[in-house]
């Protein structure tokens, strides 16, 4: 979910591990030369969401990284194999209060561009967690968590999956 923390827990564990931090939004935003919601507005929802899984499908095809996807990523059943195959998939399960708190004042949130936002937030949240809940691995966030208590949980999570991240 958006703010859920994936690009500064993912930059954080990348460091960590020592391999790169990759953001499909990024690369599609430097491939369209716009914004996200610049997208969007110009192309549609549906658009961006092809681009977006062929981006995650070339960056996939990289090596070994931690990829950050847009909140809707995981929703396309060929971006969940995709991931599944190349890797793990890791939810950042954040509650809907601790998403507002930090997407509220973001005006980079397309999706959030409705009269009433938090409202919007929780439909997207309610339409979304089933799907979520498909990850390969799941890491609670609480607020009170830094971003390095965090990474030290994505870590200890990953640490379950020999095949991924051996235990040291």
């Amino acid at each position: 979910m958006m703010g859920a923390g994936k690009t500064a827990v993912g930059k954080s564990l990348a460091t960590r591990l020592g391999v790169p931090f990759l953001d499909s939004d990024a690369e599609i935003e430097a491939a369209a030369n716009m914004s996200i919601a610049e997208v969007f507005e110009r192309d549609g929802e549906a658009f961006f969401r092809d681009r977006e899984a062929e981006v995650i499908a070339r960056l996939l095809a990289t090596g070994p990284m931690v990829l950050s996807t847009g909140g809707g990523a995981f929703l396309a059943e060929r971006n969940r194999a995709a991931i599944s195959e190349a890797g793990v998939s890791i939810w950042l399960r954040a509650d809907l209060d601790l998403l507002w708190q930090r997407v509220r004042h973001k005006a980079t949130r397309p999706l959030l561009r409705t009269p009433d936002p938090r409202k919007t937030l929780g439909e997207i949240y309610a339409a979304r967690e089933h799907i979520y809940a498909l990850s390969d691995l799941a890491v609670d966030a609480d607020a009170r968590y830094s971003i390095s208590d965090m990474t030290d949980h994505v870590v200890r999570v990953l640490k379950t999956r020999p095949d991924v991240l051996e235990a040291r």
